[in-house]
C-alpha cells in the first residue's frame, strides 16, 4: 500500500484522491480552507463542457469529451442535481460569422456533436436571443460542482482515505523512503505528493524544492443573476462567439441547477489569488504577479480587450449591455451581484498563457499547474491520468 498525500480538495484534488483510494492506497487530502470546493470549483458557472473549443489533440479536447459523459454518469449515480441542457453559440452580426465558421470546423475535429443553424432555428431554442446564425451543441450541460465535490469527499472516506480541513501545507522535502510534508498542524510522512492546490500550486511546487517552469496569475470571473422575474428569458446556455483576441470566452448566461440565470464571468486581473473583490489586496502575491515579465507582455498584447474588461467591471450598465447584445431588453435593473471566482492560469515568462493541462514531474511529486476551466468537466479523467502516470512511474 502506498501513501498517498493530495494537496488540495477542489474537485481535481477530490477526484484524484478517490482513484487512488478505489485502488487500495492509503490517502490523505490536506486542504487549508474548512470544507470542500471553497475556491474555483465552488465559484465557477457550473457548466459541462463538451469540447468545443480547444485545440485539437490536446488533453482539454480528448479529456473534455470522456468527462462529459463521466461526469453526467457520476452525477447521476450520486444523486447530484445536473441537466444536459444544450448550448448556443451566437453570432450577434455578419463580422462573427467568419469566426463561427472557425468554430464549427474545431468541433468536427474534436469529435463534438453540434450544428449550425439559423437565426430562426436558434430562436427555437432560446426565443428571445438576438443572433444571425449559431452553433447548437446539445452534449453541453450544467451541474452542482459541489455536490460532486461532496459525493467524491465521501466516497473516499467510504475507501479509508482521510480529509483533513484546517491543514495547510508548507513545505516537504525528501527523506529516507519517502517525503516530509510540513502543514500549519504537523508533519504528514508520505511516499508520493499530489499536488492540485489549483491558485496556490506553483507556490506548493517552490516550497517542495521544484522550480515551477510556470507562474500562476489569477483573474478575477465577476458574476451577476437575472432577477428572478426575467430568468425566463434565458432556457439553456448562451454564449457569443469568442474573441480570437482574448483568451476568455467572453460573458454568457447560464440557466442553473437551481433555475436562476448566472450572467458572466469577465476576466480582469485579481489583485491576490483570492481576489474576489478589487478591496482584496496582497501586497506580496500582488508583487509576485507584476515582477512575472510575462504578466506585462500579455497586458502589451491585449491592451484594448483588457481595457474593456476593466471598464466592464466597475460599470454594471456596460456588463448589462454586453449580455443585452445576446438577449435584448436585460437592463442594469435586471442584474443582481452573484459571488465571483478567480482562475488560476498559468502563464510561460514570455507571456503565452498555458493553453492545456499542465503536469510538472519531481522525484516522488506531481505538481498540477494548470488546471482552470474545463478541468471540473474532466476531473475525472484527469484523475485517471494522473494515477496511471504516478503508479506506472512507481
Amino acid at each position: 500500500m502506498t501513501r498517498i498525500t493530495v494537496v488540495g480538495s477542489g474537485i481535481v484534488g477530490l477526484a484524484t484522491a478517490r482513484a487512488f483510494a478505489r485502488r487500495g492506497h492509503d490517502v490523505v487530502v490536506l486542504e487549508k480552507e474548512d470544507d470542500v470546493a471553497r475556491h474555483q470549483t465552488g465559484r465557477n458557472s457550473g457548466v459541462i463542457h463538451s469540447g468545443l473549443y480547444y485545440t485539437p489533440g490536446s488533453k482539454k479536447a480528448t479529456m473534455c469529451r470522456a468527462g462529459a459523459r463521466s461526469m453526467q454518469e457520476y452525477a447521476a449515480e450520486k444523486g447530484v442535481a445536473h441537466q444536459i441542457t444544450g448550448k448556443l453559440v451566437v453570432a450577434t452580426d455578419e463580422s462573427q460569422l467568419p469566426q463561427l465558421a472557425k468554430l464549427a470546423e474545431r468541433a468536427v475535429a474534436n469529435g463534438v456533436p453540434s450544428r449550425r443553424v439559423t437565426a430562426e432555428e436558434a430562436r427555437e431554442h432560446e426565443p428571445h436571443v438576438r443572433t444571425v446564425g449559431a452553433i447548437r451543441v446539445e452534449s453541453t450541460g450544467i451541474v452542482d460542482y459541489t455536490g460532486v465535490c461532496r459525493a467524491m469527499a465521501d466516497d473516499i472516506r467510504e475507501s479509508g482515505g482521510e480529509i483533513r480541513f484546517g491543514t495547510a501545507v508548507l513545505s516537504s522535502r525528501e527523506q529516507t523512503g519517502g517525503l516530509a510534508v510540513e502543514t500549519t498542524a504537523g508533519v504528514v510522512e508520505t511516499d508520493l505528493l499530489v499536488n492540485c492546490a489549483g491558485l496556490h500550486s506553483d507556490r506548493v511546487a517552490a516550497a517542495s524544492g521544484v522550480t515551477p517552469d510556470v507562474r500562476i496569475v489569477p483573474f478575477r470571473g465577476e458574476y451577476f443573476e437575472l432577477v428572478p422575474d426575467r430568468s425566463d428569458l434565458v432556457r439553456g446556455l448562451i454564449y457569443p462567439v469568442p474573441d480570437p483576441r482574448f483568451p476568455f470566452l467572453g460573458v454568457h448566461l447560464t440557466k442553473m441547477v437551481d433555475g436562476s440565470v448566472h450572467a458572466g464571468p469577465n476576466a480582469v486581473f485579481a489583485l491576490a489569488r483570492e481576489g474576489y473583490r478589487w478591496r482584496d489586496v496582497d501586497p506580496r502575491e500582488l508583487g509576485l504577479s507584476l515582477t512575472w515579465p510575462g504578466l506585462w507582455r500579455l497586458g502589451a498584447k491585449n491592451v484594448v480587450p483588457g481595457a474593456r474588461e476593466f471598464v466592464r467591471s466597475v460599470s454594471r450598465k456596460l456588463f448589462a449591455n454586453s449580455l443585452a447584445e445576446l438577449v435584448p431588453g436585460i437592463g442594469v435593473h435586471d442584474l443582481v451581484p452573484a459571488k465571483a471566482g478567480v482562475r488560476a492560469q498559468a502563464m510561460h515568462r514570455d507571456g503565452r498563457m498555458v493553453d492545456d493541462f499542465y503536469i510538472q514531474r519531481a522525484a516522488r511529486q506531481l505538481h498540477i499547474l494548470n488546471a482552470p476551466s474545463p478541468a471540473a468537466t474532466c476531473a475525472l479523467e484527469i484523475a485517471d491520468h494522473i494515477v496511471a502516470e504516478m503508479e506506472a512511474s512507481a
